[in-house]
């Protein structure tokens, strides 16, 4: 009986059912991937670029210690060197902890919390939606800068832009992330603690009611209104990819923030004269002015500046109060970000308006409790 030999002629018809069957199976690929939702998050694979991967965040890591390091190796014998490292790694070593948790807080509250749950739970009237919303930041922690995003969302999805405006100001201040954080730095002032609280919680109620009176609003919204949802649920794979990656972006953010707070920190404790740091000490509201403009520019982020706060000793506690309260709030990396977000004529008619309802708020409590 033959055989058929190794290289005997394919049949015409075989060679066309085979290319007929690849084809096949391409079109059905391609008619899946064009089945997603246009408006799903696309999916994160490891190793995909534009998420940060571990040698960035030990880059940023290894830069708080390599810093002092590299100062004690080129002045080794120096004392103002050397309290300088030992101020500046108290300061970064005692605040990593919590903002590696408060970041990773965050992914989760993105990653498994929808966009329209807190949407649900608020009041449709603004007056009295506004005191809810202060409310329920302190159940839905997250980074300042993750907070302004998720206010836009909100008002999107119906809720009054005053109360989204509020959740975003209470959020980052008043979560126990950070009230934690505040009572580990200043273990022997609890006091501290309560009246950051009270004072974050009444400057975000007090903006947000001021801008249902007299603000403007910036909601974009959505078809479906506050109960809309995207068709498609994201799986568990989506969700921890979605987790690591804003872990990871806010950690780096904050990150480099940290490092520049603790470094001005020991530069406060070491390099400035007490004299100087004396008579600024006892100039009163200018005290607080002061510390409350250095929390705008410094833009450290929530989780962490209660330890930079608490390395300022020279300055009273009043004006270290300031400080917490007007950095979560207003800082110049949040204003830039609410500009892009809401539009500039919003941001800088709000930021002025956070910043003195944060100053005033920190004074008045400051001078009750403190």
């Amino acid at each position: 009986m033959p055989t058929a030999r190794p290289d005997s002629p394919v049949d015409p018809a075989t060679e066309r059912g085979s290319a007929a069957t690849a084809t096949g199976a391409v079109s059905t690929e391609a008619a899946t991937e064009n089945a997603r939702p246009a408006d799903a998050a696309p999916v994160s694979r490891p190793g995909a670029t534009g998420r940060p991967g571990i040698p960035v965040v030990a880059l940023v890591a290894l830069a708080a210690v390599a810093v002092p390091l590299v100062l004690r190796l080129v002045h080794a014998d120096t004392p103002g060197v050397r309290a300088w490292c030992t101020v500046f790694l108290a300061v970064t070593i005692q605040a990593l902890p919590f903002l590696a948790l408060g970041v990773l807080v965050s992914g989760a509250v993105a990653a498994f919390v929808p966009d329209g749950a807190l949407g649900r739970v608020l009041p449709r009237r603004g007056t009295l939606a506004v005191p809810v919303a202060g409310v329920c930041g302190a159940f839905l922690p997250g980074c300042e800068c993750s907070s302004v995003p998720v206010a836009k969302r909100l008002a999107d999805n119906g809720a009054p832009p005053a109360a989204a405006l509020t959740f975003m100001l209470a959020a980052p201040a008043i979560n126990p992330v950070v009230l934690v954080a505040t009572a580990v730095a200043f273990p022997n002032a609890p006091r501290v603690v309560v009246a950051r609280f009270l004072a974050s919680l009444l400057a975000a109620i007090v903006v947000g009611l001021v801008w249902h009176r007299f603000g403007t609003s910036f909601a974009t919204p959505v078809p479906g209104g506050r109960h809309h949802e995207h068709a498609g649920r994201p799986s568990r794979v989506d969700r921890l990819n979605r987790l690591a990656e804003v872990a990871g972006h806010d950690f780096l953010h904050a990150g480099g923030f940290l490092v520049l707070g603790a470094g001005l920190a020991a530069t406060l404790n070491v390099a400035v004269p007490r004299s100087a740091l004396s008579a600024v000490a006892d100039a009163g509201f200018l005290t607080v002015l002061a510390l409350a403009a250095l929390a705008v520019a410094l833009a450290i982020c929530s989780e962490a500046d209660a330890f930079v706060a608490a390395s300022m000793s020279q300055f009273p506690l009043s004006a270290r109060l300031a400080f917490l309260v007007v950095g979560p709030m207003v800082d110049v990396k949040l204003v830039a970000m609410q500009a892009g977000t809401f539009g500039r004529r919003v941001a800088l008619r709000f930021a002025p308006l956070t910043f003195l309802a944060a100053l005033l708020s920190a004074v008045v409590v400051g001078e009750i409790l403190l």
